[in-house]
């Protein structure tokens, strides 16, 4: 299982439930590595995402401890069980985690390569992802050439469980 998340240096992911960088190049990355694929989030991201719609050519899986939530072309599951259970049904490489907190810390143990985009810059952020540099058991596999967009520099790094 994979992941996938844009972090500034403090490791922030997220301010007022919206993303704290808006890069078109992170965006165009996101899309072409999650088209095609089943992308797992929770009840807060979904709600975040334009239009409130699923993400397109994409299976969107949703958990919610909302027992009543339905939501038109969204698979969605109250518990990290029945998460995991369907979750069974796909290849484990078509499956990227894309958010918020709660589910990247549910979800971390069970992911195997974690996709980050750094972007070199600290931005005021009340949610974070867990500092891979500082977990012994994820190691950087790569970083690309530094790139920018306006003012901002940013690198895509792949880290893989070691």
């Amino acid at each position: 299982m994979n992941l996938i998340v844009s972090v500034d240096n403090n490791w922030g992911i997220g301010y007022e439930n919206g993303l704290l960088f808006h890069l078109p190049e992170d965006l165009k990355f996101f899309k072409s590595m999650t088209t095609g694929k089943n992308v797992v989030m929770g009840e807060k991201t979904f709600f975040s995402l334009p239009r409130q719609k699923p993400l397109p050519n994409r299976n969107n899986i949703v958990l919610s401890d909302n027992k009543e939530l339905k939501i038109d072309g969204v698979t969605v599951v109250n518990t990290l069980d029945d998460l995991l259970e369907e979750l069974k049904k796909y290849d484990a490489d078509d499956v990227f985690i894309i958010g918020g907190q709660a589910v990247y810390s549910l979800m971390l143990p069970y992911c195997s390569t974690a996709y980050v985009t750094h972007v070199d810059a600290v931005k005021k952020a009340d949610k974070f992802f867990p500092n891979l540099k500082e977990m012994k058991d994820w190691k950087l596999v790569y970083t690309s050439e530094p790139q920018n967009s306006g003012e901002l520099c940013f690198t895509y790094n792949t880290y893989k469980r070691i």
